[in-house]
């Protein structure tokens, strides 16, 4: 079932005098249950295409479709309910709050929704579980990992059962374990919750536990790839070949 319908979306910007088209025309869909993982250079767009879709940025021209609601016509407080009901952003940096525990910080959105503090304290609980955060979970940011920070916020973005989750480099600050730690939890949360995951990243290894691949390049849509049945291994593999296309550096995809 379609989730995600983007539609002939373009981005601008600049003035008359100096205009940068960052968007140019794109449109894909995403259905739900789905990994997508969206690929591309610095500056080729797909950090824009992904504040597109969240609402941090607003189209130029196009529509983006979630459950049929065209979002791009959303404002005020209409926006707000949509952000807070529909979606759930995981950001590089972790953007958790110092002064709060892991607990507090993942609770935080259920608190806004006014719901008793016993279901927010299962919900907590279970996504804790399902992340292997549950020890850290009284801790303060700064007696974390990496790898933990950025589980908690994984947990954050999740606890509130979005349609839509977004990822922005979410292993770009970690070890090589604790991405693969995170990219499994995120394996996990997809196939067993059915979470629709979509995931900026210039990494192969990242994009190799997605489902399909969109490769952006000046803006546009370069090219797809979908796993299918292949092993994570030798879609790992097309990745590559398909970044060697695109004229980038495959030791750097490494």
């Amino acid at each position: 079932m379609e989730l995600l319908k983007i539609q002939q979306i373009e981005k601008y910007y600049g003035n008359k005098s100096s205009l940068t088209k960052a968007i140019d025309d794109i449109s894909f869909s995403v259905n739900e249950g789905e990994f997508v993982a969206i690929m591309g250079a610095s500056g080729s767009g797909k950090t824009t295409l992904l504040n597109c879709i969240s609402t941090i940025d607003r189209v130029t021209s196009g529509h983006i479709y979630l459950e049929n609601t065209d979002i791009t016509s959303l404002k005020g407080k209409e926006l707000n309910k949509f952000r807070r009901e529909k979606l759930g952003f995981i950001f590089q940096d972790f953007s958790l709050l110092d002064t709060l525990t892991a607990y507090e910080n993942i609770s935080l959105a259920l608190s806004i929704q006014r719901l008793s503090a016993k279901k927010i304290d299962a919900a907590v609980k279970k996504v804790a579980d399902q992340l292997d955060i549950t020890d850290v979970l009284q801790k303060y940011p700064y007696q974390m990992s990496g790898g933990q920070k950025q589980r908690v916020a994984s947990a954050r973005a999740i606890v509130t059962d979005p349609k839509l989750v977004l990822a922005d480099e979410p292993t770009g600050a970690l070890d090589s374990k604790s991405a693969k730690m995170l990219l499994e939890r995120f394996s996990y949360l997809n196939r067993e919750q059915n979470a629709t995951i979509m995931m900026v990243t210039h990494d192969s290894f990242t994009a190799s536990y997605a489902d399909r691949v969109l490769f952006i390049k000046d803006g546009r849509v370069f090219n797809e790839i979908s796993k299918g049945s292949d092993s994570r291994k030798i879609f790992f593999n097309k990745i590559i070949d398909v970044i060697t296309l695109l004229g980038g550096d495959v030791s750097d995809a490494l």
